[in-house]
This record gives structure tokens, sequence and C-alpha cells, in this order.
């Protein structure tokens, strides 16, 4: 039966994006908003808004209990939890269906099966999923060195219980593994609430490269291409392409066929990504893990497939089956997705909340732009400090390239600090242009260059 009404348990750009996706299948939408959004765009153009509580996340989209109960109090039948806060946290899963209302997102279960990463590794090594050296759970560093010197060195440390960079440190030796354990396990322990670590071989020259994909529920899995997400600082991820177009024909098909053997294994349902290292070196790929919740980047693959992903989750929640098939979707042309944070490149990135005074985005054939900002809108100091992601569709690589290059040229913003003026340099650089990338490029390469001219 399709849904009738959601809860959106989520802000920002994604909790618009929520609510127009759903307004176009006709299902009514209530925003579930702490306090300091609830004058927000998607407040506005929610059906109906409830506030959850103050503004710390805590007592608000962090409440897995307050949140159900919202959603029951307003006659929801469905709930997307959006993507960040608990939005693969299997206990709001549970908790939905326990109280029979639809989880926009695949059941308790599948985020328990691949949530915790060593369980995923375990059903990727099961479905033949190819994978890096790893190892079990390690409880102190000289376990982790004596994994190590099996595999020989460099290693790196992953917290089991999430990703985003935190409980993760690259070892060289023995050494700096067992002096950087500790560390990464606290680390881990304060983001996740669980400070399990597992060690894998560290690929020295390696793309991020994931798939989306959608289950049915039953064993089918569709996808929707791959995405390179090797633009990172600090493990986050600032400019996303689809395709990956680094990684060989060939060596592309095996990437979509290892991600859906990997969640049919599982009857997985709903929105879901399958990340990977692909060794620049050896043309090979590593699982690394699932992510089962859309992506901040989903947009990409949008533009080159022609599909609103949104749609289809909510329409594979409310069990309808989606009006297209693997042979319906074909790729076309190649999309960037560049991430603008209210951020301070020149102060070490320090986020910069506050009142936009002004607001200029980009306009044009091949330009979308996902925000929930305006003049006057707020930029608060409680949440990731991303306002706005701006995409761009053309024919080719190159051509994206320039289409991304005028946008950013076209975009202006006062009253808080973005990235912009750096995206602009990213944009422009011949390496970049280039395709001549890997994870380390940004922090190894672009921003010691960046950094220089500032000191003189």
């Amino acid at each position: 039966m399709a849904l009738r009404r959601i809860l959106i348990a989520n802000r920002g750009e994604i909790a618009l994006r929520i609510v127009r996706a759903a307004r176009s299948l006709g299902v009514e939408t209530v925003l579930a908003a702490s306090g300091a959004d609830r004058e927000s765009m998607a407040a506005r153009e929610a059906d109906r808004t409830v506030v959850l509580g103050p503004a710390p996340a805590r007592d608000s989209y962090l409440n897995p209990r307050l949140i159900v109960h919202a959603a029951k109090a307003t006659g929801c039948d469905g709930l997307h939890p959006g993507y960040g806060f608990l939005s693969e946290r299997s206990s709001l899963a549970a908790l939905c269906a326990e109280e029979g209302i639809v989880f926009v997102g695949p059941s308790a279960d599948s985020i328990l099966a691949v949530g915790d990463k060593l369980s995923a590794r375990r059903l990727a090594k099961a479905a033949g999923v190819p994978m890096t050296p790893g190892s079990e759970k390690l409880d102190t560093g000289a376990q982790a060195v004596a994994f190590a010197e099996s595999v020989g060195f460099p290693v790196v440390t992953k917290a089991s219980a999430g990703g985003g960079g935190r409980g993760m440190v690259v070892a060289r030796d023995a050494k700096a593994l067992v002096e950087g354990f500790e560390r990464a396990s606290t680390e881990a322990k304060e983001a996740f609430g669980d400070g399990t670590l597992y060690v894998e071989r560290y690929v020295e020259r390696a793309r991020h490269v994931e798939v989306q994909v959608l289950g049915l529920g039953d064993g089918r899995v569709l996808h929707f291409g791959e995405r390179d997400c090797s633009l990172q600082r600090r493990y986050q991820k600032m400019v996303e392409e689809a395709p990956a177009a680094a990684v060989p024909e060939a060596t592309r098909a095996r990437l979509h066929e290892a991600a859906v053997s990997l969640l049919s294994s599982i009857r997985y349902r709903n929105a879901g990504t399958v990340e990977f290292l692909y060794d620049v070196d050896r043309d090979d790929f590593y699982f690394m893990e699932v992510n089962a919740r859309i992506q901040v980047e989903h947009p990409v693959s949008e533009m080159i497939t022609g599909v609103d992903l949104i749609q289809l989750q909510l329409e594979v929640a409310g069990g309808e089956l989606p009006r297209i098939e693997q042979r319906d979707i074909n790729p076309r042309g190649h999309s960037i997705e560049a991430r603008i944070i209210a951020e301070n490149p020149e102060r070490g990135f320090a986020p910069s909340p506050g009142r936009i005074q002004l607001w200029r985005p980009p306009q044009g054939e091949g330009v979308r732009l996902d925000t929930a900002m305006e003049e006057g809108a707020l930029v608060p100091p409680f949440y990731d400090s991303m306002i706005a992601k701006l995409i761009v569709h053309a024919a080719d690589r190159l051509s994206a390239i320039a289409r991304l290059r005028a946008a950013l040229d076209a975009f202006t913003v006062e009253g808080v600090a973005t990235n912009i003026a750096l995206l602009r340099r990213i944009a422009a650089h011949p390496e970049f242009i280039a395709n001549r990338l890997d994870t380390r490029w940004l922090e190894s390469v672009f921003l010691p260059q960046y950094r220089e001219p500032k000191e003189a």
C-alpha cells in the first residue's frame, strides 16, 4: 500500500529534498524539526511542522523515541530519516516496526548486518567480493602489530561501528601503530559509542569508488552506476563525480556485479551504497563498507541516470515496485557535485555560522543546486556546516568541469565564510582536470600549494 503521510526526521537540504519528492507523489509531509529549524525553508514547504525539542541534536534529531512518538501523534504511516543523524541506526528502524510505521530505508536486520564493518566484511567475503587483507576485532596495539607484520606495513586502523575518518590511523611501522591504536579506539568510542577497531592493509594510491543501489527486498537489486569520491579532506568528501571516469570498463562492470551480489545475499530493501577502494596501480578494487541509507552525493547518480532516487525510496517503502528495470538504467554524460560549506579555509576550515546577507546562486543549463538556504537564512552553529550542493551535468567530464567552473564563478554568498573560492581553485587545477587524483591528493598535493601564497 502506498504511503499516505511521512515524518521527515532531518533538516536542511535533504529535508527539503524529501518534502518535494513526496509532494510529487501525492504523499503528505510532516517535518520533525529542532527549535533552531522551526522557520526553515523545509518547515515552510512541509504540510506540517512539529518541534521535537531544543537545538542540540541529542534533544531532537538523535532521540528515536521522541521521533517515533511525533510520527504516531501526527498520523504518519512512514518515516524518512534522510542521511546522518539516526539514518543508519537499527534501533530506529526496529522501533518503527514495533509501532506499525514504515521506515523508509532498510530493515533493522539489514542495517545490523551491514552497519557493523566487521559483520559487513564477513558478508562480503561470503558473497565473493574482493577485500583488502584485514583482521577481526583487535583489543590491543600489540595484537594490531602482530597482524600488521603478517600482511606487511603500511596498515590503517578502522572503527567497526562507523566511518567518516573517526578511529582511522595510518601506520607505517610498529611504533606508530602502537601509539595510534589507543587514540583511534578512544576517538571511535566518543564518536560511535563503540571503540572496537580492526586493521586493514593500507593502499597507497587509491580512489574511493562507490556503487548506488536500490534493493527491492526480494533479492533483486538495481544499480545506478558508480561514483568517484576521491577528493577528501580528513576522510570527508568534498567533490564527487559520476561515473568514475578513471575506472576501466571491465573493472566497472565487476564493481557493479560485486555491489549487487553483496546486497542481494541479504535481500536488501531500499537505497544503499556499497563503497570500494580502487587500487590504481593494480587496477583492482576492495570492499570497504555499506552505507544503508541515501547518500549526500546521490544527485550525481540522479543526473546521469535521469531517476529520482528519493521518489524510488518512497515507492519501495510503500510496497510499490519501481517502474524501471536494470535494462532501463543507462547512464549518460558526466556529473560533478561540489559541497558548499560554511567554513573558512583560511582559518583552518573553522565553521562559520551566521546569517546569510547575500545569496546569489548560479543558474543555467545543466546546473542544479540542492539547498535550503536563501538571503536572510541563519546558518546555525549546532550542526554540520554544509549549506548547499552544487551539481552540474554535461556530455563528458571536461565539459562538466567547464560548467562547474562557470557555476562556481557565478556563486556569491555574503554574511558567512564559505569554501567557494577553494572549490574554484580545485576545479581549475591541472591535475583535477586531467583526473590524476587519489584519496590523498587534496591534503598531500593541493592544500599545501593552496596555503603557500597565503603565508608569503
